[in-house]
């Protein structure tokens, strides 16, 4: 009689689950890696796109969103001067996921743009 014995075939399947599980919760961490990259990447171009408009630092507002289109975003600004005569510090924190998940992007810009 030829076959596999019980014995070879339980530690066939326990190899096999071994493995699977291996791969499916290497997939499931990559995959919420990605997610956080995305969210991550999304608030960085937001953030830079507020510090690349010329007009952004003269505003009064120093909180908001950057509603329609990214409403969870939130973005909120600060302006204080530096040691380096006649430059003022911009830092714009964004923030999104309900403010558990935080960025600060700092910019130097001269005084007279205020």
């Amino acid at each position: 009689m030829r076959g596999f014995t019980l014995l070879e075939v339980m530690i066939a399947l326990a190899i096999t689950a071994g493995v699977l599980l291996t791969v499916i919760s290497s997939v499931n961490y990559h995959l919420s890696r990605i997610a956080a990259d995305t969210e991550e990447t999304t608030a960085v171009l937001l953030g830079r796109a507020k510090l690349e408009d010329p007009e952004f630092a003269k505003k009064a507002e120093k909180k908001g969103d950057f509603a329609p289109d990214h409403p969870d975003h939130k973005w909120e600004r600060e302006i204080t001067k530096t040691e380096i005569p006649g430059f003022n510090m911009i830092r714009l924190t964004v923030t999104w996921a309900h403010d558990s998940k935080r960025l600060s992007l700092v910019q130097y810009a001269p005084q007279d743009v205020q």
